[in-house]
């Protein structure tokens, strides 16, 4: 579904990017992937294989996108697709429920995950206008910018940037279609990463998690859960959609979830 394509991933070194970025090489798509950590893009790198370039860089840098980029044109001779996966809690700063959310934890959370949204996708729709051939983005939200869950995930400067994602996405997504450039969402709920950790190793939140993601059995999902819907978007068989968010979220959406 992806030969021939490249695809440049924001946080690809590691959980949901590196998962994605395994099944686009599979796909048969060459692929930039772009981390903080200089040692998981070492690996990631290696995993990935001759059809990878990994790159160390901040998301939040202006500069990180645009080099991925010109890295994908320059290495494999194009540039088709932008998946922005990267971004994060912003717990540790501050964030939390609205009365507790210090100043700096409201602002590094906005950083975390959406200006380091808006700049690579500003960076990508620069470079599909100079080619003039349309290209993809699809941009990581999350089940929690429309489907708060108070008593375990109340963080509410992270909500907010989730459903900023989706009106950010779907407002450049009607602006660029006559430019042939599609940008779309991929929300997940609670998803086994790196990032996840908290929630993931705490077994009262998992058995709520049993019953509010049911779908399987009732459990946490996998970074591969959201590989066939990345694909999908990133590929030409959505080249008619436009302007989606889709919650690959085991049910949160739909499930009241027991204490």
């Amino acid at each position: 579904m992806l030969r021939n394509k490249k695809i440049v991933i924001i946080g690809g070194t590691t959980g949901l990017g590196l998962s994605a970025a395994k099944a686009f090489v599979k796909s048969g798509a060459k692929v930039v992937v772009v981390g903080r950590n200089p040692e998981s893009c070492v690996a990631a790198e290696i995993e990935l294989g001759e059809n990878a370039r990994a790159m160390s860089g901040d998301a939040a840098n202006p500069d990180t996108a645009t080099k991925a980029i010109d890295l994908a044109i320059q290495d494999f001779g194009g540039f088709d697709g932008l998946y922005h996966v990267a971004g994060g809690s912003g717990r540790k700063f501050g964030d939390g429920p609205l009365h507790e959310i210090s100043l700096d934890g409201w602002n590094k959370t906005f950083e975390l995950n959406l200006t380091s949204l808006m700049l690579s996708n500003q960076a990508a729709i620069r470079k599909f206008l100079e080619l003039g051939k349309g290209g993809t983005i699809l941009n990581m939200g999350s089940v929690l910018g429309v489907s708060p869950s108070p008593k375990y995930f109340s963080t509410h400067a992270y909500a907010a940037t989730k459903s900023a994602i989706i009106g950010f996405s779907k407002s450049i997504a009607a602006y660029y279609a006559p430019d042939n450039i599609r940008i779309n969402v991929l929300a997940p709920a609670l998803v086994e990463t790196p990032m996840s950790q908290r929630a993931s190793k705490d077994e009262v939140i998992l058995d709520f998690v049993k019953t509010k993601q049911p779908l399987d059995g009732g459990r946490n999902g996998q970074a591969s859960d959201l590989d066939g819907a990345a694909v999908y978007f990133m590929s030409d068989s959505s080249k008619f959609t436009t302007g989606q968010a889709l919650f690959v979220d085991g049910g949160w959406g739909v499930s009241e979830g027991q204490y």
